[in-house]
């Protein structure tokens, strides 16, 4: 495990931008975005139309500092506290979102994508190709709070 107190620099591979200005815990699952890539990244989009779907991995920018570490699952006082590992608060240690959205197209270094909950002006961390079989697991339960919704 690394020292606390080594710090990691991660620089980004673009920005969303989206109509959504300002956070919210509302889904969008309708919400058409665009991820601009840096352009000197670009070629390591090659090929990713071959998928319907991507994973995108983002900087969390606007939330929470210092994150709590027990939270309402979201953001809902009826739920019990919860270790904030268990949940998907965006209020995190390292607040890192994740989201799969359909990828609608490619052009040069933008992506234009489905469904993304990241607000405009979100720096992108990275991508990756959604494989279906690989990027969902067998028999995984979850909590009735979290299927309930």
């Amino acid at each position: 495990m690394a020292a606390p107190e080594e710090v990691l620099v991660i620089k980004p591979i673009g920005v969303v931008r989206s109509a959504v200005k300002e956070p919210t815990r509302e889904k969008h699952p309708d919400l058409i975005s665009e991820i601009v890539i840096d352009e000197a990244l670009a070629e390591g989009l090659d090929d990713i139309t071959d998928f319907s779907h991507i994973i995108v991995l983002w900087w969390i920018h606007r939330s929470r500092r210092p994150a709590p570490l027990k939270v309402h699952p979201r953001g809902n006082p009826e739920h019990k506290l919860m270790g904030v590992f268990a949940t998907r608060s965006p209020d995190r240690p390292n607040p890192i979102g994740k989201t799969t959205v359909k990828l609608i197209e490619r052009r040069r270094n933008i992506l234009r994508v489905q469904g993304l909950d990241a607000i405009d002006g979100t720096p992108v961390i990275d991508i990756k190709p959604y494989i279906p079989g690989y990027d969902s697991a067998e028999g995984a339960t979850a909590p009735p709070w979290v299927i309930k919704g």
